[in-house]
């Protein structure tokens, strides 16, 4: 009887593995920004970073609510090169906001930086389909 119950959770949690991802669809003319940045903007380190969302609404990661979702920044990163079924990673360039965060004190390097905010849902995987801002590119003085 253990091996039977074994084998069987065995089998629930290879089901669950590789079950395939359904992803959260985005409310139609979603849309997320950056409020205080444009295009060729030059600020200092650390800078203040603020997002802006319309069309959808703003949960915490874990909690699922329709047509919500929470932000992720892509720092020198190109959004082409994510998985969008997956969740998204957290690394130094993929930043997570999943407390629901609308802005943050970003610390960059001098030099040339390229932003981009993506909406993920309760899971942290972005939504279907994505909702992205505009890819801008900010130079960090000292």
């Amino acid at each position: 009887m253990k091996k039977v119950g074994f084998a069987l959770s065995g089998f629930i949690i290879l089901a669950f593995v590789f079950a395939p991802v359904v992803r959260t669809p985005s409310a139609e003319g979603a849309a997320v920004y950056f409020i205080n940045l444009s295009k060729a903007d030059t600020v200092k380190s650390p800078a203040l970073v603020q997002f802006g969302l319309k069309g959808m609404g703003i949960a915490p990661a874990g909690v699922q609510f329709e047509n919500t979702g929470h932000f992720h920044m892509l720092i020198d990163t190109d959004a082409n090169t994510l998985d969008m079924t997956m969740p998204l990673p957290s690394t130094d360039n993929v930043k997570h906001f999943g407390k629901g965060q609308t802005e943050t004190m970003l610390e960059l390097s001098p030099g040339e930086h390229t932003l981009q905010l993506l909406l993920g849902d309760f899971s942290h995987i972005p939504h279907d389909p994505p909702v992205m801002s505009e890819k801008i590119t900010i130079t960090v003085t000292d």
